[in-house]
């Protein structure tokens, strides 16, 4: 589970990321990526629409997002505000595929280590 200081709540955050940030993709996510100042925690928001499937599927990504962001964290290089974007694709990803896709997109916006 994420801490609180963690959680990106606030819709001014996710616009800034969102707006600001790099953007990288994968079949299942979209990851914006935001670079910060070495003094701020890192955040992560997520972003499920309706697109994705009704509420029970809706929530059933959010929660799988949010255990793999959670256990990536520490590999994070620096720290960063992400916003992780459901596609429609997600709702049919099994949670190896889902992982694999958040790490991906992650290492190609060049903040997950190895």
């Amino acid at each position: 589970m994420l801490a609180r200081v963690q959680r990106m709540r606030a819709p001014a955050e996710f616009r800034e990321t969102s707006r600001r940030g790099s953007r990288n993709g994968t079949r299942s996510v979209i990851v914006h990526v935001l670079r910060i100042p070495a003094g701020e925690p890192t955040r992560v928001g997520f972003v499920v629409s309706k697109a994705v499937g009704n509420a029970v599927v809706r929530n059933l990504v959010k929660r799988r997002l949010r255990e793999i962001v959670a256990h990536l964290l520490p590999q994070l290089q620096a720290p960063v505000h992400i916003v992780v974007r459901a596609k429609p694709a997600a709702a049919g990803c099994t949670f190896p595929h889902l992982t694999h896709d958040v790490e991906s997109a992650l290492h190609r916006a060049g903040v997950l280590g190895s």
